[in-house]
């Protein structure tokens, strides 16, 4: 029983352990999963252009839905500031599709659902890394029951499809997905 007079008293062991609990809570790890890769140290700013409606069929709406919410996923997940023009990144472009297509046909040879189509085109400059820079077309598109008026359900399909589209943008040019 020799060994045990090397170990210390009990108070000590408690001292020790309510130490050890003091600390583990600022030893803490943090992990954002936005997915952003940029270097801040080289690219501070971005700039995104409105988005003009040029498509056939023309939802009032859609440009500056689609352009504010363009921006607000940048600010949100991103530190970049965000300019009018001449920024690190820029992103352009124009909405050039919006469309209703008949789908499902039913018994009576009338279309059962509809498929309401976003398609746009967009520039992306990276003025830091030029290899980078990329012009893309993007489609979303939501179906609905066709006995509903487009009137109807145009808002909530057009802010579906634009959060996809947003999403698939921020992930093509600065998460790199």
């Amino acid at each position: 029983m020799r060994w045990f007079r090397f170990l210390p008293h009990s108070r000590f062991v408690a001292y020790y352990i309510l130490i050890g609990l003091c600390l583990l809570p600022s030893c803490t790890i943090s992990y954002r999963f936005n997915g952003a890769s940029i270097d801040y140290s080289k690219t501070h700013s971005i700039s995104i252009a409105e988005f003009p409606n040029h498509a056939p069929l023309v939802y009032p709406a859609l440009s500056n839905s689609f352009s504010e919410a363009l921006r607000d996923i940048f600010a949100r997940q991103t530190r970049l500031e965000i300019l009018p023009s001449g920024g690190d990144l820029e992103l352009e472009g124009e909405i050039t599709g919006y469309s209703l297509t008949p789908m499902a046909i039913a018994a009576d040879s009338y279309a059962a659902e509809t498929k309401l189509t976003i398609t746009m085109k967009v520039r992306f400059t990276n003025n830091v890394s030029p290899t980078e820079s990329f012009e893309k077309t993007y489609s979303a598109y939501q179906t609905f029951d066709a006995s509903r008026q487009l009137t109807d359900v145009q808002e909530e399909l057009c802010a579906t499809m634009i959060t996809e589209l947003t999403e698939s943008i921020f992930n093509d040019t600065v998460a790199k997905w």
